[in-house]
């Protein structure tokens, strides 16, 4: 999960309002806010006679060993699943010793991809160092399977064995960090360093997303504290005036993380700063190769195709719906902007009645404040156009988007991207945001839909397609499709 952009962004105070504020943000060397109230480790409070050293190891050894059991505790899972069916002849005896060397291989190839307990990292970089130690052991399952006697017929049940346990880890994952956060132990203690005004904003979004591990303190001085305090330090706002206090707090922290107009600004061009995936931000530009493009291609028809074929009866009872309730064409076609500026007739379930034109044009005349609404999202919660029942039906559960499966098989769309927006919604971002928009293929799912949906302003939803194609990559692209069903099920900001 990205530090700028993910499933839960709380937006703070708009870029619009703020970008005149950089003066009070910029911080003057040797100065500090002043501190909320600290709050002690749990260890701090249950070892106050240890060496500090071992005090602060302690909570991330905790940490890990929740992680590896709950790990342990997905591979069983898997376990009882791939014996339930084994392949004929297979010998409970030897599967459960093949089944413990492969899972007890993968948790080291964890362990060595610092996925324990694996602290600021966005959730697609855990999914992709996962997903590279189960291919390994893989690997050397298939070498085993040539070269051992016994070997081919197990080859086929460990690979089922690491697919499962992939698919269950990180819900038992989830579940591990959950307890590890309500015990306390989970995360670093960090100082937050900042302007005064937006200190607040820093510590609501690092307790908001305590999943990347960073415990914020406000901290009234720049030094380490000999008992145990803030290891970290997290800074924002003016770095230069930081100058030359920085080599001072990297003696004096174990870690110094720079932030650039986090949570609630952007800088373009902004990716991780660690090819590992962590925290924190380089400015690079875009290198899409023609090969990556080529593997999305083939990913979009391998879900497209089939996945239009299994939603078929849903389009088709969805349709009988629509025009029961109001008479007419079922489908709706809208030309939008896709890539390099060719228009794209987006294929979609009509959800409204026929003359929802008419109908939204005399609710400006008669609602201001419906205008203005429309203005900042280009969306209306209470939207007289939309059909009764089934309208806000499909359009929560997003099923009016699956026809445009069909936009995809035709190349025209990929699965995941920004959302083909209509004209006049671009008309309200800027030119060079647009040129930005046009490098990539538009998505029938994306970022800001995972993230905030309909509830996105203009501001917001610029900010988290920047984000995403500065960021683009085939693993961010499975993390937004795994994320994109449980977003739909909540609906949350969807209308």
């Amino acid at each position: 999960m990205s530090l700028f952009a993910s499933p839960t962004i709380t937006s703070g105070p708009s870029k619009a309002a703020t970008s005149n504020d950089m003066t009070a943000r910029a911080i003057p060397a040797g100065s500090v806010p002043p501190i909320a109230a600290k709050t002690a480790d749990r260890f701090d409070r249950a070892g106050a006679n240890m060496p500090v050293a071992i005090r602060r190891r302690l909570p991330r050894l905790a940490t890990s060993s929740f992680l590896v059991a709950g790990d342990i505790a997905g591979y069983l899972i898997a376990y009882f699943v791939v014996l339930s069916i084994p392949p004929s002849g297979l010998e409970g005896t030897l599967a459960e010793r093949t089944f413990m060397i492969a899972a007890l291989a993968a948790i080291i190839l964890y362990a060595s991809a610092g996925l324990y307990p694996g602290y600021r990292l966005h959730d697609h970089e855990h999914l992709r160092r996962r997903t590279v130690a189960a291919v390994k052991v893989a690997v050397l399952a298939a070498f085993g399977a040539i070269i051992l006697p016994e070997g081919q017929r197990l080859l086929f049940a460990v690979i089922g064995f690491l697919a499962v346990g992939l698919i269950v880890q990180p819900f038992v994952h989830w579940l591990a960090r959950g307890l590890c956060c309500k015990l306390g132990v989970w995360g670093e203690r960090a100082a937050v360093i900042a302007g005064s005004n937006l200190t607040p904003a820093l510590v609501a979004h690092f307790e908001n997303h305590w999943q990347y591990g960073i415990r914020p303190e406000v901290s009234d001085t720049l030094a380490a504290s000999p008992d145990g305090g803030p290891s970290i330090a997290v800074i924002a706002g003016d770095a230069g005036a930081l100058a030359p206090d920085l080599a001072a707090m990297r003696r004096k922290f174990a870690e110094v993380i720079l932030l650039s107009d986090t949570p609630s600004f952007k800088v373009s061009g902004l990716r991780p700063a660690d090819v590992g995936g962590e925290i924190g931000i380089r400015l690079t530009s875009d290198r899409s190769s023609v090969n990556s493009d080529l593997v999305r291609r083939i990913l979009d028809l391998a879900i497209a195709i089939p996945a239009s074929i299994v939603v078929a009866p849903f389009i088709a009872f969805a349709a009988a719906a629509i025009y029961a309730i109001d008479p007419g064409p079922v489908f709706f076609r809208h030309t939008r902007e896709g890539r390099s500026g060719k228009p794209v007739h987006v294929l979609k379930l009509r959800t409204m009645y026929q003359d929802a034109e008419q109908r939204l044009e005399a609710l400006f005349r008669d609602d201001p404040n419906m205008r203005a609404e429309w203005l900042s999202h280009f969306k209306l919660r209470d939207d007289p156009r939309v059909l009764p029942v089934i309208g806000h039906m499909l359009r929560s559960s997003s099923i009016d988007e699956l026809p445009q499966l069909a936009n995809i098989i035709a190349g025209q769309m990929a699965i995941v991207g920004p959302r083909p927006f209509p004209e006049y919604h671009l008309l309200a971002m800027d030119d060079e945001f647009r040129d930005k928009r046009r490098s990539v293929t538009p998505g029938l799912t994306g970022l800001w839909q995972i993230s905030e949906r309909s509830s996105a302003d203009i501001e917001l939803q610029q900010q988290l397609d920047e984000f995403y194609i500065d960021n683009r990559s085939l693993w961010f692209d499975c993390q937004i499709l795994l994320s994109t069903i449980p977003a739909v099920f909540k609906r949350r900001g969807a209308y």
